[in-house]
């Protein structure tokens, strides 16, 4: 008798590696899927804008990116004794504008430059729910979306559901500007599997269908562009309460590694993976706490990893083992 229904994914064509420039943006399971990639040496960037939810933000961070905006003080409202934009997280909020305007502008400057060169993008869409600003919200154009509420009164915003074609319309616009802007980068889509909640069961799950039903609509137009189920995993293939967290929203780190462990199957060569099951090894020796580090046994061991490291490094000249190397040459 069957009682698990294992989800397979056909491998992509096209493989990520150590050599590629990988730039993920969305919810806040990308930071997830991020983290993991920085772990294992990848080169990645990750939310310019901060943590975004709906498509909207998500393509206007992009195209801002892409066109190289710069912000200015008429972008910023002042709520909370804090300066915040309507397009970012509030990670990139500030208790002076001058202070918010630098982490804004330095980010979109660093993320053009490296967009521009990027092999990947990974797009993880949250909500296909908008919060759009009313005529009460500080400094806003009435009617355009927020990224993020700021914890700012109710009554600055209007909810609205949006509907498959305009998600489509909004995604395609942003598609169309970054096709001509790096015309080799490869966009991979993604649903975010973290369910929110606060919009009630029924609604997460008509957002859900909203953005299934967008994404699909362009993988299916647009060929080069690619869907990797990572919303599917959790909710059809693990589906069980005991892989999310205690507020029953994120999966927890076991389906996360699930889930991580289906994409570098899916997107990445054995070359590839072979590879990152030796820096993950390093990884863990580096952060090994010793219960007495003065011990010749520990500084065998340091010095064992320190050689490894080194023979690393000089295969793959292109990793940066700086800290590494740093701490096992230091004991």
């Amino acid at each position: 008798m069957k009682f698990h229904f294992e989800l397979d994914i056909k491998p992509f064509e096209e493989k990520i590696n150590h050599h590629h420039k990988l730039m993920l943006v969305g919810s806040c399971f990308t930071e997830n899927i991020g983290e993991k990639l920085h772990k294992h040496k990848f080169s990645v960037l990750e939310n310019p804008n901060g943590i975004l939810f709906n498509p909207v933000s998500v393509a206007e961070a992009i195209i801002n990116i892409i066109q190289k905006k710069v912000y200015t003080t008429n972008d910023l409202f002042y709520l909370n004794e804090t300066w915040h934009s309507w397009q970012h997280h509030s990670r990139y909020s500030g208790i002076t504008a001058e202070d918010a305007l630098q982490k804004i502008n330095a980010s979109i400057h660093q993320a053009h430059q490296f967009l521009q060169t990027a092999d990947h993008l990974l797009i993880t869409l949250g909500s296909s729910w908008v919060y759009t600003l009313t005529d009460k919200a500080k400094n806003a154009q009435l009617g355009t979306v927020a990224a993020n509420n700021h914890k700012a009164p109710a009554d600055w915003f209007e909810k609205r559901l949006m509907n498959a074609g305009q998600v489509q319309a909004v995604l395609g616009t942003m598609l169309d500007q970054l096709g001509i802007f790096n015309p080799n980068i490869n966009v991979i889509f993604t649903i975010s599997p973290v369910r929110h909640l606060r919009e009630g069961l029924i609604n997460n799950n008509r957002s859900k269908a909203v953005l299934i039903q967008a994404v699909h609509g362009l993988t299916e137009t647009l060929p080069k562009l690619k869907y990797f189920p990572a919303y599917e995993l959790v909710i059809d293939d693990l589906r069980d309460y005991r892989f999310y967290a205690e507020d029953l929203a994120h999966p927890n780190y076991a389906a996360t590694e699930y889930v991580w462990d289906k994409f570098t199957h899916a997107l990445m060569s054995e070359e590839t993976r072979l590879l990152m099951k030796e820096i993950a090894e390093i990884n863990l020796a580096f952060k090994h706490k010793p219960f007495n580090a003065n011990t010749e046994q520990h500084k065998k061991f340091l010095h064992s990893y320190l050689e490894k490291t080194k023979a690393l490094q000089e295969q793959y000249p292109y990793l940066n083992f700086g800290k590494e190397l740093e701490y096992f040459n230091s004991k």
